[in-house]
């Protein structure tokens, strides 16, 4: 099933586009320019504050440890995030040297640091959780949830009952752009909103600042739509275009390649307007100026778009540093909501 007749079939109303006319038997050359990775960024607990690595592990279910954590309401078990209360921000997360404890702490809040392994066994989150159902935005899931010697402090707060909880077992099947049928294989993630890994462009970073600075506006850093991958780029937004793009270890190219499917543009909400240094929530900013130029996507045409969703087809090691290339380009990018 195509992609268009995915979106058909999603939206019946609708009238399903006539295929595109075959390509003509030329290599038309790429419009986007190699680049380099910059920067590599975390979230291990969803909505929190994340990390900065000159190294991880790219997997098909994103980067190590991102969000393999999240709270919930501690009575419904429906997740909890920045939209809804932007103090999350002001909770912090780190890793030991071998990473094998990450820590929590609120440091504006208390002085209290808690501790939990980074990769729990089986035998320890029989002993220090409890599986149950959680809910992240029309997915139904399972999680361990933590106890109140873990969810007290964030609770006082949150000041709400809520709970810490890690992914389950049961496996998180994406959907919309990523759905088996339009991706054409089944893959899996943990709590990200809706696909494993996003790639941002500081070229196009620049060019949103250059905005608005000239509006009288204050830059901001990249961390406000957390991403995962930061690319030098060349050409502010030619990303919209990215179809496949891969990862080489060797500054040359050369090397074993870690390859991506960039599945759709990111929707963007109004998380970005938070400053994740004070949890302070602009009213305007930058939401207002991306609005006004960046509503690109006929999929969803009511918000503005900055950066890519991603699908890895494979995993290994990625590095600061290591050359970024498109492999495949599209003019076909349209977002589907997922069902």
């Amino acid at each position: 099933m195509t992609q268009d007749q995915f979106w058909h079939y999603t939206n019946p109303q609708l009238p399903l586009l006539p295929p595109p006319p075959p390509p003509p038997n030329i290599q038309t050359p790429l419009k986007t320019h190699p680049s380099t990775i910059l920067s590599l960024h975390i979230y291990p607990i969803k909505s929190c504050r994340g990390l900065t690595l000159p190294k991880t592990t790219l997997n098909k279910h994103g980067l190590s440890l991102d969000r393999r954590w999240m709270f919930i309401d501690a009575t419904t078990h429906e997740f909890i995030t920045i939209r809804q209360n932007p103090t999350m921000t002001l909770i912090t997360t780190a890793l030991d040297p071998t990473f094998t404890t990450l820590t929590l702490s609120i440091p504006s809040f208390s002085k209290r640091i808690i501790s939990i392994p980074a990769a729990p066994s089986p035998a320890w989150l029989a002993e220090n959780t409890t599986l149950a159902t959680v809910k992240i935005w029309d997915n139904v899931t399972d999680g361990y949830v933590y106890g109140a010697e873990v969810n007290g402090l964030f609770s006082e707060f949150l000041g709400r009952d809520v709970a810490l909880v890690y992914k389950g077992p049961t496996p998180r099947v994406l959907k919309g752009n990523a759905d088996p049928r339009v991706l054409g294989r089944e893959q899996h993630t943990f709590f990200p909103d809706v696909h494993p890994v996003l790639v941002a462009s500081e070229a196009s970073m620049e060019e949103l600042n250059g905005r608005l600075e000239g509006g009288g506006q204050e830059r901001i850093m990249v961390e406000r739509f957390r991403p995962n991958i930061v690319v030098k780029g060349v050409v502010p937004w030619e990303e919209d275009s990215w179809k496949v793009v891969r990862i080489l270890p060797d500054g040359e190219g050369k090397g074993k390649a870690l390859e991506l499917d960039v599945v759709a543009r990111c929707a963007r909400c109004q998380v970005p307007n938070v400053d994740p240094d004070t949890a302070v929530k602009h009213p305007k900013q930058p939401w207002d100026t991306l609005m006004a130029y960046r509503r690109v996507d006929e999929g969803m045409k009511y918000k503005p778009c900055f950066g890519m969703l991603s699908a890895p087809r494979n995993e290994g090691v990625v590095e600061v540093g290591m050359r970024f290339e498109v492999v495949e380009e599209t003019d076909g990018h349209r977002y589907i909501t997922g069902f």
